[in-house]
């Protein structure tokens, strides 16, 4: 028991002492960082999903770049404008470019709903990746 101790000990130090950067291992720009900022300050969740997870009275954004009927230009149009209950917020052009960038940057993770989605007999689900 004592062995288990020490292994899990020194395990856990050395997992969680690491010095890990989170632009190292992100895979988006400064440009999208900022974006993802704006969105957590102004509690876009609050009304919008990505991947489903959010609030629901606005629509899923993950797709909304590469949406062929709204992409960036649509989505950058309500920014500021406001419609039904979305409030309207004074963003800068750099912050709509942000705020677009960081939308471009969750649609290039993966599509949702994913609908090629397999679902195996050991429980696992095989899904689609962009």
């Amino acid at each position: 028991m004592g062995i288990l101790l020490t292994l899990s000990s020194i395990y856990s130090i050395t997992l969680y002492t690491q010095n890990t950067s989170a632009s190292s291992n992100s895979i988006l720009s400064e440009q999208a960082l900022e974006g993802e900022k704006l969105w957590q300050e102004n509690n876009c969740t609050a009304c919008h999903q990505i991947y489903g997870l959010g609030g629901y009275l606005g629509p899923d954004l993950t797709n909304i770049a590469s949406n062929p009927k709204k992409a960036l230009q649509y989505a950058k149009a309500f920014f500021n404008s406001g419609i039904k209950s979305m409030p309207k917020f004074n963003f800068t052009e750099e912050e709509k470019e942000q705020l677009a960038s960081f939308l471009e940057a969750v649609d290039r993770t993966g599509f949702y709903p994913n609908k090629e989605a397999e679902f195996q007999s050991s429980g696992w689900v095989s899904i689609k990746y962009k």
